[in-house]
């Protein structure tokens, strides 16, 4: 499963730092390329709503593994296109297999999670940035010498590969099969699952809006910051995927370290500090006259926005259990894949710098209602504590992740 995680960053990185290149090739203006990228976006979102049923029904490892050979798969579609028409068409497929397998993905861990009792929901969204430095960085290193359609073909082969060799493993280390997976509709029965109604449910949504803003800035720094360097500040294209490489480079190591942070400050400071520390580096790295800079601004930006998401996904299982999980996904997931449409509408109407300030204020929007939430605690017999996947080990004590603030 933890190569997975990197597969998925991996080839979504690679397909990122091709955007300028892309773009040029079917000559789309900047609020065509925002229509275009909608289609990973819509696609992404029809899939999310349906992967909690297949998970159910077939098993989340089934439905890793088919998302992922399809992910792959289409990865070679998008440099074959001449037009931003064919360019939406072909990513409502790549978008359909990067939703589901985000789903997927974060289905199995949470039932991992919850089976050996340990903080690993920020290691294994750190592989997945592992993943996308690494593919960053490839492409930074090859984009001078290597065209768009050689690179994603490539690509698209190692991902199929990865697919049947890792599917193999999994499959034969994956439980009972069918129903078996933890989804909104894949627990081990409707007894299993925690309605969301009134005070739990408001709670679930704050911290869905929390991984919204945030993953909005994720979303929007792989398919905008590269053409920002290229475009707004001369730079050459591998400078270009490097100013990614550096903000997935900072995502990783926060990730890895998310567990140690979350010990020392507690659930509501590490949010706190993780969006206003975005806010500062989104700002630096939107408007910045220098390319050192603006890639300090990303890397700074990367760091804060590190930990939000999986901690933000993780305090609503505390709160809601599996449910309250499925549901902050969607919507992080949602702001993720709607970012970069919604940047490339700005860019038209005002400029790409001025588009991605907004990501700067949805990352302090998402540190005041981590604040807002600060007493948000599981509901008394849900026994979500000890299967919270982003609390401190339990020696330490539920509680004291939070610093004092409520149960993380």
């Amino acid at each position: 499963m933890t190569l997975f995680f990197a597969l998925d960053g991996f080839l979504f990185a690679g397909w990122v730092v091709r955007i300028p290149a892309v773009k040029e090739q079917t000559g789309a203006s900047a609020g065509a390329l925002g229509l275009a990228l909608l289609g990973v976006s819509a696609g992404g979102v029809v899939t999310m709503m349906l992967t909690g049923r297949l998970c159910h029904r077939f098993g989340a490892p089934r439905v890793t593994v088919g998302s992922a050979a399809l992910m792959s798969a289409s990865l070679a579609l998008p440099p074959l296109t001449r037009d931003a028409l064919a360019l939406g068409l072909v990513l409502l497929v790549f978008g359909a297999g990067f939703g589901a397998m985000s789903v997927a993905l974060n289905s199995a861990a949470v039932e991992l999670v919850a089976v050996l009792g340990r903080p690993l929901m920020p290691a294994f969204h750190g592989v997945y940035s592992l993943g996308g430095m690494v593919g960053a960085g490839l492409g930074a290193l090859i984009a001078g010498g290597l065209s768009a359609t050689r690179h994603l073909l490539l690509l698209a082969a190692v991902g199929l590969l990865v697919t049947v060799v890792a599917g193999v493993f999994l499959l034969r280390s994956a439980g009972p099969g069918p129903g078996s997976g933890p989804g909104p509709a894949a627990g081990a029965g409707p007894g299993s699952r925690v309605r969301l109604r009134g005070r739990t449910r408001t709670y679930v949504l704050l911290f869905g809006v929390i991984a919204l803003c945030t993953a909005y800035g994720e979303g929007a720094m792989a398919d905008w910051g590269a053409l920002h360097l290229e475009q707004d500040l001369g730079t050459g294209p591998g400078v270009a995927a490097l100013g990614y490489a550096l903000f997935a480079l900072a995502m990783t190591a926060g990730r890895l370290s998310g567990t140690l942070l979350l010990e020392r400050l507690g659930r509501t400071r590490t949010l706190v500090a993780g969006g206003s520390a975005a806010a500062l580096g989104m700002l630096l790295g939107a408007l910045a006259p220098s390319v050192g800079l603006v890639l300090t601004g990303f890397t700074v930006a990367g760091l804060g926005l590190a930990n939000i998401f999986p901690v933000a996904v993780a305090a609503a299982g505390a709160v809601a259990g599996p449910s309250g999980i499925a549901a902050t996904s969607t919507l992080g997931y949602g702001g993720m894949l709607l970012g970069p449409p919604v940047i490339g509408f700005l860019t038209d109407l005002f400029s790409l710098p001025a588009a991605l300030t907004t990501v700067a204020v949805l990352a302090a929007g998402a540190a005041v209602v981590a604040y807002a939430v600060r007493d948000a605690a599981p509901p008394a017999g849900t026994g979500a504590p000890s299967r919270e996947p982003s609390a401190a080990p339990r020696a330490k004590g539920v509680r004291a992740v939070d610093g004092g603030g409520g149960a993380a």
